[in-house]
């Protein structure tokens, strides 16, 4: 995650964003285990790396 840039990171966590979405949509039932905990989660992490590099001017 190091290398990646902040826009990188900003279209990772609107992909999670969008699967969230979908699970809604689909009324929770997803055919692989993840829900919707593990991609909050992940947006979230995605977040603290993105303000991590804006801190350190990229």
């Amino acid at each position: 995650w190091r290398d990646m840039r902040v826009s990188s990171l900003t279209d990772l966590i609107l992909q999670k964003l969008l699967r969230v979405k979908q699970i809604e949509d689909n009324a929770g039932k997803t055919i692989v285990s993840e829900g919707i905990d593990a991609n909050y989660q992940d947006m979230i992490n995605y977040a603290v790396f993105a303000m991590i590099h804006l801190g350190e001017g990229e």
